[in-house]
């Protein structure tokens, strides 16, 4: 029995209870589920199509009858934000998805096993982090193609890096505790080892980090969408339309407001909610 299954369920009370008391960590999650909720409800709302153009409302300002006004050619801003909420939180959860199913191996072999294994994959690892993770990001973009899927697949392997260093690092520390070493003593297997008794207690930072990392994966998103390396025209996408609001600034300076606001909110929701569930699952604060 691992030494989570172990731990008393007052713990998991305390830890839901510290991440209730902190304020910013329920200001993020709240912001975050509003735009999850408004994402996944857009096929719902009673909202305009938002690829529909209208020659009669072009840059039109922010009225009751769009509330966010319209862009060059006469979109909606408001469905556009909406539906582009879709594409800013698919990328951020896809692409740590697929950051974590690739690191985490790594760095749970590296850590346990050390030797020529752990000096590879170490080393591997240092020429990636040394590069800059957006350079990176682009570069792998540019070399898929412009879309949304090669946009998530490159933000992916880009954080990649940073997932590996920390599992192999948490590994280090626990594969040395009693319960591994009483694992090894009753003669269980290297996999059984590591799946059972180490990755269940390496969990807690690594979901720490998938949380911040979403919010680097969706600014990630947003930059090469601007750069038009990711979701491609008619979808929005708000690095897209931060794209094109830049030719309008000073005629239509809403068309900037709205998606460069969305993009902060998200981002700073999640860091907010990361923070706090780092202090909340700390084990020195329990």
């Amino acid at each position: 029995m691992t030494a989570v299954a172990d731990a008393p369920v007052t713990s998991r009370s305390r830890t839901w209870r510290k991440l209730r008391a902190n304020r910013s960590a329920l200001i993020g999650a709240v912001v975050v589920g509003l735009f999850v909720g408004l994402a996944l409800l857009a096929p719902l709302l009673p909202i305009a199509d938002p690829n529909a153009t209208d020659w009669g409302a072009i840059r039109k300002a922010p009225s009751a009858a769009a509330w966010m006004g319209t862009d060059e050619i006469g979109r909606d801003i408001l469905a556009r934000m909406i539906w582009g909420a879709q594409a800013s939180l698919l990328a951020g959860v896809v692409s740590v998805m697929i950051a974590v199913a690739i690191g985490v191996p790594f760095g749970l072999v590296s850590g346990y096993f050390g030797g020529w294994t752990d000096g590879i994959i170490s080393r591997c690892t240092d020429a990636l982090l040394a590069m800059p993770f957006l350079i990176l990001a682009i570069a792998l973009a540019a070399f898929l193609g412009p879309s949304l899927t090669n946009a998530m697949i490159a933000i992916g392997l880009s954080a990649v890096p940073i997932f590996i260093r920390l599992t192999r690092g948490q590994v280090l520390a626990v594969k040395t505790e009693d319960y591994v070493e009483g694992a090894r003593a009753i003669g269980l297997g290297h996999v059984a080892i590591m799946t059972r008794y180490i990755l269940p207690n390496v969990v807690p930072p690594i979901l720490v980090q998938a949380t911040l990392t979403i919010a680097t994966a969706i600014i990630a998103e947003a930059s090469l969408s601007f750069l038009g390396l990711g979701q491609q025209p008619p979808a929005p996408s708000w690095g897209s339309m931060l794209n094109t609001a830049k030719n309008f600034l000073s005629q239509a300076p809403w068309m900037a407001i709205w998606p460069g606001a969305g993009i902060f909110l998200v981002v700073m929701g999640f860091n907010l909610l990361g923070d706090g569930l780092r202090d909340a699952l700390d084990p020195r604060e329990h």
